[in-house]
């Protein structure tokens, strides 16, 4: 389709024996430029805006509107903004604003998370390289050093949030460390102790070595590694119900061979079908083995002894002795491979039913090491075995244990390895059957440090998910109902929260660290209770308001605890809280605390990445859910993660990342979000060069469609309106367009789809617009007379385009709207931010739809027809061609306007031919009263006369 032009559609210069009648065609006249410049202009726009306090008078304009409140997930204080931050925030931007515009108060509170281990571990780097060690250092000297390296990135990540043209509260964010905040997640933590849903209680957590203390299932990635895989022997000593046991050997498999030190039991299947086997051909001699069935061909082939079961006299390698049902293993006795050294591993480990136990790999036995597994804790727990915490914070066997005792650490390849002692010892005691250092697996690390975790059972505390509480609802069904009542935008990710939430354990919200909110809480040293009384929790929280993490300590004990209390007689805790469980409490100090008072509870929206389903959306779910009981949220918006161009994750290691810093200097902010706004966000999605210069491409095509109607446009005022009941039908059925494209529009951010937003406003412009409705009425404008009707039809919808277009746009090219805007209604204190949803005119264009519709559709054959006579230069342009059609939903000569072509005729097929008429040297067109080329048109000439009589 041919696209509106403006001073390129003028004749070249006349000759010498040509009349020119360049200066009286009425063209577009604008000073908006074409080309953008954006990354030089979006800066003195921004700074447009802070003069203005555009935030604050929005929200002065607003304040009786219905609210939208989108609530703000804090990203960590922590390095320079990167290409999510950049995703994440310009749709939660788009969100604000299309709210806005739709005529709602919607404000934006911006938020960091600035507790934690990333943060504090940043500031032991710092003091590593001064070769000072952090426990020697007063703790509220380095609480001060972990907030002030917070704040420093509160300060950077601000200003290139803001670059974006993110509209929102940044002079006031809320900050987890603001001691406000503090003393909330400190009052909300006493509400679960209060309620009785907080409990301390031993149970393996995932752990790390490195950074010595326990970790969420959401600070947690995992990784595909190689580790060691032994099976090691246990010889059965008692067997009550298979007596031809004892004496053989039951085999476990592991790939986490440094638990063998700590074995404690043996589980079995009660329906997994056993055999007591003789493997023949084994280097050390014959071995009578217990294994599954099921298994006994894989067992054999992994330690390097090919099974053939002895049938009769036929040879073979393996010879069944016996085959029973598990439930023949109860009662049963094995003894550890370490037992001569005594004590612990004299123990008997006893054989136990484990329903988790399965013949999808290994042996069919599992062996229980009930400190670093939490099928292993649940089940020794329910028989008597308790957890011995021979593993240090550190990963080391505690010096005192009998068995490679101050050795480790337990992750270290070599450590574990086939050659390493544990492997070694194993080796000598004749009970390592087999070990291989080759099997590939997924493993848990930390995503911080990216070193491998533990599970670790040390005392932690725990909020249980499947308490009643105060005799009603547990946790878990609460979240559960609260999750049904919630809307999920994609609908998926109800079902993957859900799932989390039905399957997780109790959450474990302490960390043995210096910098977060402290578990203020007292434990009675005698009776092991809870503190639980609400005056000695009010001075707590108080004492939290003033002086912020800082007030708990020894010396204010006495203090919190009051008259009749000896300060010796209680535990103060020193544990940490989780930083998840601070962020979870966001919507308690944001938009319950009044210092916003433009916010309310709950959000109507949280927006983030959709690994936050088990992350902030599910401890904000839990936190709200235990103390309100529903969720701080009515619906939740996930998007997926931005890929380079080739779908690849990026990493600094592969060199794939791309700077949205970058990338703004480069292109501008605008840029960067109409990709954001282009791409299905949902899903993981690209980012490349070629992929920007498409968005830029689609850029260029928005922007001159916006100066086209600046130029249009130009001189146009209310006197020259027409109204719509005197309009012709095209523009009555462009207006019928722009009704169906309001409706779509606003669905669109009804449903979130921004992505269908964008490319319903980009194929508007571009097919709707340029390439059918400017390049039609283009003669129109350029050469109908100032007070013709048609020409006043024209400008008056160009006038509803341009007030609906610059609004829609407004959202997503935040810089360039202003900057339209601003061209035609220049103001000192004025913002196109400031504006409602367009008013459109009365729709009116209903009832000529299916015709032009049908002129449409007709205009593509004739196009299509025209473009080989044009290839072939029979025709240099379409105003040449004498076009035949088969049907006439117009007259023929408002068809031959439409088609650009200088006549139309009815016949039986698309036909075309070089015309005959001669070219009107003023319009271009050629009419049959034209009698020679370069002559006037009737039209022209009427025009030209009056203009000079004027």
């Amino acid at each position: 389709m041919r696209a509106a032009l403006m001073a390129d559609d003028t004749p070249s210069a006349a000759t010498a024996d040509q009349k020119d009648w360049r200066d009286t065609v009425f063209l577009p006249k604008t000073d908006f430029p074409m080309k953008a410049g954006l990354p030089q202009k979006e800066p003195a726009i921004l700074e447009r805006w802070q003069r203005l306090g555009l935030y604050q008078r929005l929200r002065e304009q607003r304040a009786d509107r219905e609210k939208f409140i989108l609530h703000d997930g804090p990203p960590y204080a922590n390095g320079d903004m990167h290409i999510g931050h950049a995703l994440n925030h310009i749709l939660k931007d788009m969100v604000v604003r299309t709210q806005t515009l739709m005529g709602k108060n919607a404000p934006y509170v911006p938020g960091w998370d600035c507790h934690g281990l990333p943060i504090e571990w940043k500031v032991e780097e710092e003091y590593r390289k001064k070769k000072l060690n952090k426990d020697e250092v007063p703790p509220a000297e380095f609480r001060a050093e972990c907030r002030a390296y917070a704040q420093k990135w509160v300060d950077t990540q601000r200003e290139q949030l803001k670059r974006l043209g993110v509209n929102g509260d940044w002079d006031k964010p809320y900050l987890t460390m603001d001691f406000a905040a503090e003393a909330t997640i400190v009052a909300e933590l006493m509400k679960f102790a209060e309620t009785g849903q907080l409990y301390r209680g031993a149970k393996p957590v995932m752990w790390s070595p490195v950074e010595k203390t326990a970790l969420a299932e959401a600070e947690v990635e995992y990784e595909d590694v190689v580790s060691t895989q032994i099976d090691v022997a246990f010889e059965i000593t008692e067997a009550p119900n298979a007596p031809e046991l004892v004496g053989a050997h039951a085999v476990i498999w592991t790939t986490t061979p440094w638990t063998i030190p700590v074995n404690q039991a043996l589980a079995y299947g009660p329906e997994v079908e056993y055999v007591l086997a003789r493997f023949d051909d084994m280097v050390e001699g014959p071995r009578t083995l217990l294994v599954a069935r099921d298994l006994l061909e894989s067992f054999g082939a992994r330690i390097g002894h090919p099974v053939v079961v002895k049938i009769g006299d036929a040879a073979g390698t393996v010879t069944v002795l016996a085959a029973f049902s598990g439930e023949k293993l109860a009662g049963a006795v094995a003894r550890h491979p370490m037992h001569e050294l005594g004590g612990f591993f004299a123990k008997p480990r006893p054989f136990l039913p484990g329903d988790f136990v399965t013949t999808d790999a290994g042996t069919g036995l599992v062996h229980m090491a009930p400190d670093h597994g939490e099928d292993d804790f649940e089940l020794c727990k329910a028989h008597g075995i308790d957890p011995v915490f021979a593993v240090d914070a550190g990963g080391m066997y505690r010096p005192d244990w009998l068995w490679l005792g101050g050795q480790g650490s337990v992750i270290n390849k070599k450590f574990v390895a086939a050659e390493g002692p544990i492997c070694t010892d194993l080796s000598e005691a004749g009970a390592l059957i087999a070990a291989s250092d080759d099997f590939k697996h997924s493993y848990p690390h930390s995503w911080r440090s990216k070193a491998k975790v533990i599970f670790r059972c040390t005392p932690q505390w725990f909020i249980a998910v499947d308490k009643p509480i105060e005799g009603g609802d547990t946790l878990r069904q609460k979240a559960v109902a609260a999750i049904a009542a919630t809307r999920f935008v994609p609908e998926k990710g109800r079902n993957r929260i859900g799932a989390m939430v039905e399957g997780r354990p109790d959450w474990v919200i302490s960390r043995q660290r210096a910098w977060g909110v402290p578990i203020a809480l007292f434990v009675h040293r005698a009776t092991g209770e809870l503190l639980v009384d609400p005056a000695v929790n009010a001075r707590i929280v108080e004492a939290f308001r003033e002086k912020g993490v800082d007030a708990w300590t020894d010396e204010a004990t006495a203090g919190f605890l009051g008259e009749g209390r000896d300060p010796a007689d209680y535990e103060r805790v020193t544990d940490i809280l989780d930083v998840w469980f601070d962020s979870g409490c966001t919507h308690a100090f944001v938009l319950e605390s009044g210092r916003w008072p433009e916010l309310s509870w709950p959000a109507d929206l949280y927006l983030e990445g959709s690994d936050q389903h088990r992350g902030w959306f599910q401890s904000s779910l839990l936190e709200s859910c235990g103390t309100r009981g529903r969720a701080p949220y009515d619906a939740v918006l996930t998007h997926g993660f931005t890929m380079d161009a080739k779908g690849m994750k990026m990493s600094k290691s592969l060199g794939n990342t791309i700077n949205p810093l970058d990338l703004m200097r480069d292109y501008g902010a605008d840029i960067l979000r109409l990709w954001a706004l282009s791409v299905d966000f949902t899903e993981d999605h690209r980012i490349g060069k070629e992929i920007l210069a498409g968005v830029a491409d689609q850029y260029r095509k928005l922007r001159n469609t916006f100066r086209y109607l600046l130029g249009a446009l130009d001189g146009f005022d209310e006197a020259e309106k027409l109204p719509v009941a005197e309009w012709p039908e095209l523009e009555r059925y462009m207006l019928h367009l722009v009704h169906a494209l309001d409706q779509q529009l606003k669905r669109a951010i009804a449903d979130f789809d921004f992505n269908g937003y964008v490319r319903l406003l980009s194929d508007f412009a571009n097919e709707d617009l340029s390439a059918f409705f400017f390049d039609i009425r283009k003669d129109s404008l350029y050469c109908d007379a100032p007070d013709d009707v048609k020409r006043r039809a024209y400008r008056t919808m160009l006038d509803v385009l341009f007030h609906a277009m610059v609004r829609w746009a407004a959202p997503v090219l935040v810089f360039t709207a202003e900057e339209v805007w601003q061209s035609r209604f220049p103001s000192e204190d004025g913002s196109v931010h400031f504006l409602d949803w367009p008013e459109l005119p009365a729709e009116a264009g209903e009832d000529v739809s299916a015709r032009w519709l049908e002129v449409r559709r007709l205009r593509e054959r004739v196009t299509e027809a025209i473009e080989p006579l044009r290839r072939e230069k029979i025709v240099r342009s379409s105003l040449e061609a004498d076009v035949i059609v088969t049907e006439t939903p117009l007259p023929v000569d408002q068809l031959a306007e439409a088609f650009i072509v200088a006549k139309v005729s009815p016949g039986d097929e698309v036909t075309v031919s070089r015309t005959d008429y001669h070219k009107c040297g003023r319009c271009w067109r050629l009419l049959p009263e034209v009698v020679e080329d370069n002559a006037l048109c009737a039209r022209c000439a009427d025009v030209v006369n009056d203009e000079v009589a004027a």
